[in-house]
């Protein structure tokens, strides 16, 4: 199986990242945004980055201007998600301006997310299991009890299902759990609408 590629791109004007160290050994590609005016590079960040060989590398903007470096993030996601549509992207960054763009990405099944530490990243988050009979059963459940008002499309029922578990499920355990759903013949998929076989309410 061939593991996602994730790019972390450091808006190093707005966060100093501090445990870059983590990335070592992972499946990661890392890009340092700097703006024109940070010429001196912290010598832990250098260390850290040097690490990492060639799947690190800094990326130093010419000239400045408001937002110009967030720009400059944007553009090497659209590069690159054009080239890996497959490859996850975590911008490090406090900045909340990256969120619309980030949600606008996720509704064209692009993995993006921003993070304020590069601890954060989902990648590091202790997992939860895959698709269990339990969370199945669940999902059956809530199903049955909605009724007429089942979750009619794809979308919606995604939506549902991040709901159901307290948003704790990330968004491939999503993929996950509504590819087991899909297997196990519960839910039906024709086109974005979905449709269900579900066990007769006693």
């Amino acid at each position: 199986m061939t593991t996602r590629t994730n790019y972390v791109l450091v808006d190093f004007e707005n966060v100093q990242p501090q445990d870059i160290g983590l990335l070592k050994g992972g499946p990661f590609k890392v890009k340092v945004f700097l703006g024109p005016n940070q010429s001196k590079i912290p010598v832990s960040l250098a260390a850290a980055l040097q690490s990492l060989g060639d799947n690190a590398e800094y990326i130093s903007l010419e000239t400045a201007g408001n937002n110009a470096l967030d720009f400059h993030i944007a553009y090497y996601i659209g590069v690159l998600s054009a080239t890996e549509p497959t490859a996850f992207f975590h911008v490090i960054s406090k900045d909340t301006g990256f969120d619309s763009l980030l949600k606008y990405l996720k509704g064209k099944k692009i993995f993006a997310q921003r993070s304020i530490c590069i601890a954060d990243i989902p990648y590091f988050k202790p997992a939860l299991p895959d698709a269990t009979d339990a969370q199945i059963e669940a999902v059956i459940a809530d199903l049955i009890r909605r009724k007429a008002s089942k979750p009619r499309t794809q979308k919606t029922l995604l939506s549902t299902l991040h709901a159901l578990f307290k948003k704790e499920l990330s968004e491939q355990q999503l993929a996950t759990l509504f590819a087991t759903l899909c297997e196990r013949g519960v839910v039906k998929v024709d086109g974005t609408k979905v449709s269900y076989a579900l066990p007769t309410e006693p």
